[in-house]
């Protein structure tokens, strides 16, 4: 597999983010490895907690919660999906699926020989996470989702999701797809420029510094670096026939019997992801009974809008329960 690599001085002294770098060798499909960064703080002996972030994140977008769960006493864990921060980056668009991705970040759990994980997992993370889990569930003693998506393209979803955002079934020849979705798939694909801080950043609620954009264009220098960041938007399903929707289908069917803590903390203000938290927390038996939270102001990267208040709802929910 033909790989890039993003250079260690485009990571230098990014603000709030002093972490030693960590690495992790998983399966390239074509017989080789792939060099998968992560951040590891806190005591090694501690529970950990997991981080899985989305697109076009890297762990950056967790800093202040790594941060905060290491001091809390917590092992923090965040990986760099492949393709995302630190770690290999693939240059063939087809070598990213979310079968794949799901595959290299169970192999990064397995290989740590991880055990009572409490997963947090943000956009994206929200699909690669629970796939995760249903695979490895004796692994994983709760779970957060924050403003995540698991997109399946079945009609049953018709008028839970934000009309603009939507992606359902009509009828068996008849897809509905809203305007802004469409709208995101043909930037992601032929926008020339396109950066990460302005497609991330431009979900936020509060301005964002000029310094934290470059934290998240820090991995993406140029654009044979940004595969996975154009590739992930073409991995929503467009149809209920689609590999990602039919993978999502097999998650949700796992996760039915999933009856450990599982919240959702999702932002009032996330114009993409409204609707979500409901259909996770109606299929997820874990789900019920626990104190869901939608935070006021916040828009889809609660690490920028809410960074502290995102800190101290992952650290209760691990504590109480």
């Amino acid at each position: 597999m033909d790989v890039l690599r993003t250079s260690d001085d485009r990571f230098e002294a990014l603000p709030g983010y002093p972490f030693v770098p960590h690495y992790a060798e998983v399966s390239d499909p074509g017989g080789g490895t792939l060099r998968m960064h992560y951040v590891d703080e806190g005591p090694r002996d501690a529970p950990p907690v997991l981080m899985f972030h989305g697109n076009p994140e890297w762990s950056y977008s967790f800093r202040t919660l790594i941060s905060r769960l290491a001091m809390e006493g917590f092992r923090a864990i965040a990986p760099d999906m492949i393709g995302f921060g630190r770690s290999d980056k693939p240059i063939e668009r087809r070598q990213h699926s979310i079968a794949r991705h799901v595959d290299w970040l169970r192999e990064f759990v397995r290989l740590l020989d991880l055990e009572e994980v409490t997963l947090i997992c943000q956009d994206w993370g929200g699909t690669m996470g629970p796939g995760v889990v249903a695979l490895e569930e004796q692994r994983f003693a709760r779970v957060l989702v924050a403003n995540g998506v698991m997109h399946t393209a079945e009609s049953e979803l018709a008028g839970r999701l934000p009309p603009s955002y939507s992606v359902h079934a009509l009828n068996d020849e008849e897809m509905c797809i809203g305007v802004d979705m469409l709208e995101w798939l043909a930037t992601s694909q032929r926008m020339n420029g396109l950066t990460a801080s302005q497609s991330a950043l431009g979900l936020c609620v509060e301005p964002v510094p000029d310094e934290v954009a470059v934290g998240y264009d820090a991995p993406f220098p140029d654009e044979d670096h940004m595969v996975a960041l154009r590739q992930f938007a073409m991995l929503i399903p467009l149809r209920p026939e689609d590999e990602g929707a039919v993978r999502n289908r097999e998650t949700w069917e796992a996760l039915a019997s999933f009856h450990k803590p599982f919240l959702t903390v999702y932002g009032d203000s996330d114009p993409c992801t409204g609707g979500w938290d409901a259909i996770y927390q109606e299929r997820i038996p874990g789900a019920k009974g626990q104190p869901h939270v939608t935070l006021k102001g916040a828009g889809h990267f609660l690490g920028e809008d809410r960074p502290n208040e995102f800190a101290d709802l992952a650290v209760a929910f691990i504590r109480e329960t």
